[in-house]
């Protein structure tokens, strides 16, 4: 047990293990930010081109 409470303590210390959860937190939160832009941009663009193209068969293109 006294063995335990020296290696407790360096772990607390130890500022390696925190700097990395912390850049894999940040790294999630981007790419999740990056794939609900993408998938937004991605359907409005969609949907303007479905509009372009329905438009443009009325007058008479195909």
């Amino acid at each position: 047990m006294r063995s335990f409470i020296p290696l407790l303590r360096s772990f607390l210390k130890d500022e390696n293990g925190p700097t990395a959860v912390e850049y894999a937190v940040m790294l999630a939160a981007i790419l999740l930010a990056v794939v609900g832009t993408v998938g937004t941009i991605g359907s409005q663009s969609s949907g303007m081109l479905e509009n372009s193209n329905t438009k443009l068969e009325a007058v008479g293109f195909k």
